[in-house]
């Protein structure tokens, strides 16, 4: 063998045990991580269910203010939160400790900051449904849940901040114990506000808001006493409202990211309603969503791993490390996906069965579901790549691909296919999933031609700067 086969030999072993040594840690977090946003997504369902019990009235009015509120509250802060893994992680890697409270600080205030116009929002509830032609008295008990939502919302700009305080550290298992101890301790709790005080859907608004702030506190107290925070103790600064500004710059296309493809579905939802026979479609299309919701936990934490790692092996000038785990976070997305849509083609006849009764229903189901499969695939994708574009720096790119995607491509086609060619939910489901195949390849291009020394080169500004703020 010659000295250059030798060493190249060398090099694609030394890439071999990198990607072998990056599968792990990836692993070690994507799928902790995946059990916390299950158990926060089934506190929703478990309001939803316990309100169903009361009647009809109350559970379409708490199903649609939490619709709402997903949509003007939460997933904001979800999305302005991301901002927070780029300066977080990269300070992380480059071993810049202090900063990090500093920075969870500054996202904290800047969130509450934001809450300020979405509780306006919510007040005013009522007024906005009807304008989209709700039922007034679902419009009002609507308003009325929105309220006494609002002390959750103010728990979420303070927990948000701190599970990426966090998960940028990779400590993830402190999450997976409180979100777990919350969503068991939510359905008495639940109960016993409902029931028990007979309070209704306000008692399943103020057991939301208990087990939110519970949350808040649980995270609080690990990270205040726990050894593995030690080197990265929160501690108030003023530094922290100076680099609120920064955060804000990432925040921002961060929250559009995010929030576009989460609105998309919701119009989709929206439209569903317009078409002949409105209750089949928006059931059918509800389920559509239910699957693939409950499916993305999986890949959300891919995109957390992928966000973590890349954000710390870039702070800590590793380009080579950072390319290699995109390289084994991908592997491993693209390993669960397969699995997945397999087991869902081969059950598609059956599979509308655990949603509902009805022979038509089951039947529509099993035509949408190779539609539903091929729609996990690029949120497989989409989520490994956005977490990609949180972990480097570049969510603005992201922002633009998502605009595009899904408003000036998916959602007209979307209409076109729904009502023009007559496809009716198949037809909307189709536009979204042409929307969701051009953001994943876009962005999928974009992430394969990333310059990851130029990206390291950029962290390392980016922490530079903050540096000599601090020494000023």
């Amino acid at each position: 063998m010659s000295l250059e086969e030798d060493m190249e030999a060398k090099k694609w072993s030394g890439t071999w045990a990198d990607f072998v040594v990056e599968t792990k840690k990836a692993c070690h977090v994507a799928a902790p991580m995946a059990m916390v946003t299950i158990s926060q997504y089934l506190l929703q369902v478990v309001t939803i269910i316990m309100v169903g019990r009361l009647g009809q009235l109350e559970l379409s009015s708490v199903a649609i203010a939490t619709s709402v509120a997903n949509v003007t509250g939460f997933s904001l802060l979800s999305g302005l939160v991301g901002g927070l893994e780029t300066l977080c992680g990269q300070a992380y890697g480059a071993k810049q400790y202090h900063k990090i409270g500093i920075y969870t600080y500054a996202a904290i205030f800047s969130l509450i900051l934001v809450c300020a116009p979405i509780c306006l929002v919510w007040i005013f509830m009522d007024k906005i449904l009807v304008l989209m032609r709700q039922d007034h008295s679902i419009s009002l008990e609507a308003r009325k849940y929105a309220i006494w939502l609002i002390p959750a919302l103010i728990g979420a700009a303070i927990s948000k901040p701190l599970v990426r305080y966090l998960q940028t550290q990779s400590l993830i298992f402190p999450m997976v114990v409180s979100s777990f101890a919350v969503l068991c301790s939510h359905v008495p709790a639940s109960w016993v506000f409902i029931y028990k005080f007979e309070l209704g859907s306000i008692g399943a608004a103020m057991a939301f808001c208990v087990s939110n702030w519970l949350y808040v506190l649980m995270l609080a107290i690990y990270i205040k006493f726990s050894g593995s925070c030690k080197n990265t103790r929160l501690t108030f600064t003023t530094e922290a409202f100076y680099v609120m500004g920064e955060f804000f710059r990432l925040a921002i296309p961060s929250a559009v990211m995010v929030c576009l493809k989460w609105w998309a579905l919701e119009v989709l939802v929206l439209l569903s309603g317009l078409l002949p026979n409105p209750t089949l479609e928006t059931s059918v299309l509800s389920i559509c969503l239910t699957i693939s919701t409950l499916h993305f936990t999986i890949p959300y934490g891919f995109g957390v791993a992928a966000s973590t790692r890349v954000s710390n092996e870039l702070g800590a000038g590793n380009p080579h490390n950072a390319r290699v785990a995109v390289w084994a976070v991908m592997f491993l997305a693209v390993t669960e996906t397969i699995a997945v849509t397999i087991a869902l083609f081969c059950s598609r006849h059956v599979l509308g069965q655990a949603f509902s009764k009805e022979k038509h229903v089951v039947r529509y189901i099993s035509v949408m579901t190779p539609l539903i499969c091929l729609s996990i695939v690029t949120d497989s994708l989409q989520a490994v790549v956005s977490g990609v574009a949180r972990g480097s720096g570049w969510q603005h790119i992201g922002a633009y691909v998502n605009l595009g995607a899904f408003y000036l491509v998916g959602i007209p086609s979307a209409v076109v296919l729904g009502f023009v060619v007559h496809l009716k939910a198949k037809g909307l489901w189709i536009g979204i999933v042409i929307g969701s195949v051009l953001q994943s390849t876009i962005l999928s291009f974009v992430t394969a031609f990333t310059n990851w020394q130029k990206q390291a080169t950029k962290a390392e500004e980016r922490v530079s700067i903050q540096r000599e703020r601090n020494s000023n």
